[in-house]
């Protein structure tokens, strides 16, 4: 019983130190996510859909679906190469991420959901190709 409740208590400091993490210093508290290269990155759907972000802070890339709103997070699998997110959107919806770092500069993303009551499932190819433009 002790360690259920230190094991609930750790999840909950991991839950609300995600809640506000905005800046790229604070991405290594994710193993995988710690080496991954800042700039233009290309995200491709598995369905042939793309679009280019620059990325700064890779936490960001957790919440393809609900991309600028405000979730709380709870961290379901931190390793060396892959991380697991469950996170909700109040109004917006909820999903559950895993991202697999194959290389600095290319991620695999997963993730299913709910968006404003709709189901979605990705699967994303993301690959580092150059540095952000002027402005972003």
């Amino acid at each position: 019983m002790r360690d259920l409740v230190r094991a609930g208590a750790a999840g909950g400091v991991l839950m609300c130190g995600l809640a506000g993490m905005a800046a790229p210093a604070q991405a290594p508290g994710f193993a995988a996510l710690k080496g991954l290269e800042r700039g233009q990155w290309q995200l491709r759907e598995a369905s042939g859909t793309s679009r280019a972000i620059c990325l700064g802070d890779p936490v960001s890339l957790f919440q393809q679906r609900h991309r600028g709103i405000e979730c709380s997070r709870l961290v379901l699998e931190n390793g060396p190469s892959r991380a697991t997110v469950s996170y909700t959107c109040p109004g917006a919806g909820r999903g559950r991420t895993t991202i697999t770092v194959e290389t600095p500069r290319l991620v695999r993303i997963q993730s299913q959901g709910l968006e404003e009551g709709a189901p979605f499932d990705l699967d994303i190819e993301a690959r580092k190709i150059g540095t952000c433009a002027a402005g972003n």
